[in-house]
């Protein structure tokens, strides 16, 4: 009885044990992560002096909506235009470049076709390969297409998503049913129809899974935007950032400038996550038991 309870004493001591440095783990995890944002939020409200005069946490005089006035209105609103191009570029592009994903992964899944295994470890191979590696070959081959300079130069290759294809080809296999298809094609069924109407419905929460990595890929996308593109009337928020940014050596009032937009440009991100975390959560579990 006294080593019984002496062994259950241990394992109540280990599991707290345990928990606690779990726990302090997290702890640790969360204040890293929120430091920087909660720098940005407390400096997005300062004034020019009190950016300077104060320490980084503390508070000063409250000017946040000024600062941000400023921001969308500086240069007749270029900010708004920037914005307004990350909307462009992240949504529309990732909505496309998610059904793109979608559909190649179904095929991988339930289609049969020679060397498709194969094929899909080319395709496996590509998430492998470094983006920053293939931006000048596929500046090259934007600058032969001539659509360097354009919205296309960033919309295009944003099509290409080696992970997203892994990801639909492994929601395929656990939200569609193969006897459901069957049912479905032998009520005579086109493949096309059997795709758009049966089995894009059950793909939703991968649906939303890829969009969001796509989403927040494209979002945060400088480097492709730096080598793409040349006119500003062009440039996503980071790259337009990135340009106030550089002069704030020779012009430091760009310093409240680029804090107060850096701010509005992590909202989208939040929204996003906020949104559709119940999609991602659901995504992340998917294929967890196979």
């Amino acid at each position: 009885m006294s080593t019984l309870t002496t062994s259950r004493r241990r394992a109540s001591t280990s599991a707290l044990l345990s928990k606690g440095v779990v726990n302090g783990i997290l702890v640790v995890a969360a204040f890293y992560t929120l430091m920087p944002v909660s720098w940005l939020l407390i400096a997005a409200t300062k004034n020019h002096r009190d950016l300077f005069a104060t320490s980084g946490f503390a508070f000063g005089d409250f000017n946040l909506f000024v600062n941000l006035e400023r921001v969308l209105t500086f240069n007749d609103g270029i900010y708004l235009r920037w914005f307004g191009n990350s909307i462009l570029y992240s949504v529309v592009g990732s909505a496309a470049s998610t059904l793109l994903c979608v559909a190649t992964g179904y095929a991988f899944d339930k289609y049969a076709f020679r060397g498709k295994e194969k094929l899909f470890g080319l395709v496996l191979g590509g998430v492998l390969v470094p983006t920053t590696v293939i931006q000048l070959p596929m500046y090259l081959l934007a600058s032969k297409a001539g659509i360097v300079n354009t919205y296309w130069a960033l919309l295009l290759p944003a099509l290409v998503n080696p992970f997203g294809v892994y990801l639909a080809r492994v929601f395929s296999e656990g939200y569609v049913p193969n006897e459901v298809l069957e049912a479905a094609r032998v009520d005579g069924a086109g493949e096309l129809r059997v795709f758009s109407r049966i089995s894009l419905p059950m793909l939703a929460p991968g649906f939303m899974t890829i969009f969001l990595f796509s989403f927040t890929a494209s979002w945060n996308n400088f480097f492709g935007a730096l080598v793409m593109l040349n006119d500003d009337s062009l440039y996503p928020v980071n790259l337009g950032l990135f340009m106030w940014n550089s002069v704030t050596q020779q012009q430091p009032e760009y310093y409240s400038l680029v804090i107060t937009g850096s701010l509005v440009a992590v909202v989208p991100l939040i929204v996003a996550f906020v949104c559709l975390q119940r999609f991602w959560r659901s995504g992340l579990t998917a294929g967890a038991v196979k």
